[in-house]
């Protein structure tokens, strides 16, 4: 029998920060397929990978904060990358997206593409298609997602300040 390679893919990155947006509430995956409109077989398999990789510990229910911080600081742009596309209509994300946009003003927005968007910006996809619904019930949930974009697709001074409020979130949320 061949050895298959684990590999990660976006949607373990948005169930992981899934996790860290439920705070210290006690999850299960059926909610967690539910609240990110991903199936529960889906979410059981990133789970699994995520285990292995090291992003969650062995119970499969704790989030190792600094290895996802570190992840998301030095790999994410690499590993996921994005370049900003045509101009649609669509949600808000990176420096237009809150906490970010108090901080930064711009012409230039990025948008995740969608007809329930109300924003005009240079397309950018979402780590994962269901992310666009998930975040309209879910702010702590959608604040990580547009900073990780930050990261994905912004400059350097929007890499930065996305970097530190991270941190914020994630290592000191613990």
């Amino acid at each position: 029998m061949k050895a298959q390679q684990q590999v990660i893919s976006p949607q373990d990155i948005v169930i992981l920060l899934k996790i860290i947006a439920i705070g210290n509430t006690s999850w299960f995956q059926n909610t967690l397929a539910e609240s990110l409109r991903i199936s529960q077989s889906e979410v059981s398999k990133s789970l699994m990978r995520s285990k292995y990789a090291g992003f969650l510990d062995a119970s499969g229910k704790k989030v190792s904060r600094l290895a996802l911080m570190e992840f998301l600081q030095f790999g994410i742009k690499y590993v996921f990358p994005q370049q900003p596309g045509a101009l649609v209509r669509g949600i808000a994300t990176a420096h237009s997206a809150p906490p970010l946009s108090n901080k930064i003003k711009s012409e230039e927005q990025y948008v995740w593409p969608s007809g329930k968007g109300t924003l005009r910006g240079q397309s950018i996809l979402p780590l994962y298609a269901s992310v666009v619904d998930a975040v309209i019930q879910d702010d702590n949930l959608y604040e990580l997602l547009a900073l990780v974009d930050a990261i994905r697709v912004g400059r350097a001074r929007e890499k930065e300040l996305a970097i530190q409020e991270l941190k914020k979130r994630i290592l000191d949320g613990e």
